[in-house]
């Protein structure tokens, strides 16, 4: 987990004041709560599993809200705006690509859940 944690520091800095959850697992929202700042908040968007476990004394000490999301009702325009418009670039999340091959499939699922510095894996199709 420290090895992850400290990739995101790496890439996003450290102490941010609003952190995106977009994962859902464990991993990916104790890493999300480890990043943000004293007083910052986390959003939770994508919710993966039904029960999860996560460091809550360590984000309530240090006064972090945590903030759930559910639904997209309205969401998609304005990220495909962001998206078009160039105000966002997500190509730099976008860390190991593989072929779309049974080896490819296994290699990019081997990549995901080693917990190394992938953030978005991807299929060349």
């Amino acid at each position: 987990m420290a090895s992850s944690i400290d990739v995101s520091f790496d890439c996003v800095g450290f102490n941010k004041s609003i952190t995106i959850d977009c994962v859902g697992f464990n991993k990916s929202i104790t890493t999300a709560l480890s990043a943000t700042g004293t007083g910052g908040k986390v959003g939770l968007i994508g919710l993966a599993q039904g029960d999860l476990t996560m460091p809550l004394t360590s984000a309530a000490v240090r006064e972090i809200d945590v903030v759930g999301i559910f639904r997209y009702r309205n969401t998609w325009p304005l990220c495909i705006e962001f998206l078009s418009t160039g105000k966002i670039d997500v190509k730099p999340l976008i860390t190991h690509r593989f072929e779309f091959s049974q080896k490819g499939i296994e290699d990019a699922f081997q990549t995901s859940a080693g917990g190394g510095n992938a953030i978005k894996v991807m299929f060349n199709v």
